[in-house]
């Protein structure tokens, strides 16, 4: 990976922290961050097969569902 794309890319992976409100709710504390992070990765790794692409699944639904109400705009 190229570095401009790895910038873009980490850039971006810093703005769904933020989107999910990671920053406001550990007050920016970074090692809380990482620990949300590590853990939701633990959670993966102690799953296999069906049980974890059913865990993948529930995540992705919630984070689309994130997204399309930013298309739509607050309620």
């Amino acid at each position: 990976m190229k570095r401009r794309e790895r910038t873009r890319q980490l850039i971006e992976l810093g703005g769904l922290v933020a989107k999910a409100g990671l920053v406001e709710l550990t007050d920016d504390d970074r090692a809380a961050i990482l620990g949300i992070l590590i853990e939701a990765a633990a959670k993966l790794r102690a799953r296999d097969g069906a049980d974890r692409e059913q865990l993948v699944a529930i995540w992705r639904r919630r984070g689309r569902r994130a997204f399309s109400e930013d298309e739509v705009g607050p309620r």
